[in-house]
């Protein structure tokens, strides 16, 4: 069974598969696969790790029925290495044999017995503009926790009440919180993080998207353009954020984020081998950037501020403090601070409705 297809299409589509594929080498081969399900004028792709489920179509002249699984890793080698003109794949019993002149490469198939595709979708689909995701989304996804032992971090946390709608992000020891008007049609949950990146791949020439949720599965479905994404929602109790969040403070400290960034960026230089610690010592009318050992006058970086309240000295992960302010060029940063010990509010100016805590690093004096 031979099939001429246009290679860049072809590649592109088994690239956005292969994304929710398993990399877990516990997991069966179908699921570090990507179903390919001939019909009538298309070829449907199919992949899942069972927490993501990621179908897309790709139009073609033939009408070959076919159920094959391939590796995706070895042929999207390939293919990104073949110039920008038609290929023949050829489906055999065990193999694709993928020919472009007097190039070939054959490719082992999986056995296609045990793929598990999403569920049918019955549920009523919402549309949501994507500039939601593009505007929002950033401002968090640096504050998601990376660690698997903890699913509820791994996660975009959303809450709503009769008003709004909270976003929160931690990974526990920075956080996260943008708060929208109740005008979205999103319900309490936690999403993937991971869900979300890899949405916004597919999203940058979209203005608007469908989704719906898919209640009994606990599953939400995104669909965009000729792509259809499911993802498993994340369960468990969530840490109550609200604690952390201070409500007062005794100095306020208004700095410009570009020059903040580079202040931190350069004793940075002086702090990776010292536990990434930089101290920032606030001033009458500046603040100084000191790496954690040293902290005479060399290594120091100062950098003019509007200062209101009290004097005081605070240690940051140098890293937390480059992560946040990336997210904020050519804006002024309000810090709000109580206490060396105590966690630091980061504000954007002229953003009400987002706000980021780091927790400090205690110092011995």
């Amino acid at each position: 069974m031979k099939i001429l297809l246009q290679k860049n299409e072809f590649l592109e589509k088994l690239e956005s598969s292969s994304r929710f594929t398993s990399s877990k080498l516990s997991s069966s081969t179908s699921l570090q696969g990507v179903c390919l399900i001939g019909e009538e004028k298309k070829i449907n792709f199919y992949s899942t790790d069972l927490n993501y489920y990621y179908h897309s179509v790709l139009k073609n002249e033939a009408d070959d029925k076919f159920k094959i699984i391939i590796e995706p890793k070895k042929i999207i080698e390939f293919l990104s290495l073949l110039p920008e003109a038609k290929i023949e794949t050829d489906i055999k019993e065990k193999a694709i044999v993928i020919t472009q002149g007097k190039i070939k490469g054959q490719f082992p198939l999986f056995s296609n017995q045990d793929f598990p595709f999403p569920p049918k979708n019955t549920e009523e689909r919402q549309k949501i503009k994507t500039s939601f995701f593009k505007e929002n989304l950033p401002f968090l996804f640096f504050a998601v926790s990376g660690d698997e032992t903890r699913p509820v971090l791994t996660g975009v946390n959303f809450v709503t009440n009769d008003e709004s709608l909270q976003l929160v992000a931690t990974d526990g020891f920075r956080l996260s919180l943008l708060t929208l008007k109740r005008d979205l049609p999103f319900a309490s949950m936690i999403i993937p993080a991971g869900f979300l990146i890899n949405a916004q791949r597919f999203i940058s020439k979209e203005l608007e998207i469908e989704f719906s949720y898919l209640k009994n599965e606990k599953l939400l479905a995104f669909f965009i353009g000729d792509n259809d994404i499911y993802v498993r929602m994340i369960e468990g109790e969530y840490p109550p954020f609200e604690k952390v969040i201070p409500t007062e403070k005794k100095t306020t400290v208004t700095i410009d984020s570009d020059e903040f960034l580079r202040s931190v960026k350069l004793v940075s230089v002086f702090s990776k081998e010292f536990s990434n610690i930089v101290i920032m010592e606030v001033e009458k009318e500046s603040v100084k950037f000191v790496p954690k050992v040293g902290q005479g006058e060399e290594d120091v970086v100062y950098q003019e501020a509007k200062i209101e309240g009290e004097p005081q000295k605070i240690a940051f992960n140098y890293k937390y403090l480059i992560d946040f302010l990336s997210q904020t060029s050519k804006k002024k940063i309000i810090i709000e601070l109580l206490r060396s010990d105590a966690p630091a509010v980061f504000k954007i100016e002229g953003v009400n409705n987002f706000f980021h805590i780091i927790m400090p690093v205690r110092i011995q004096e």
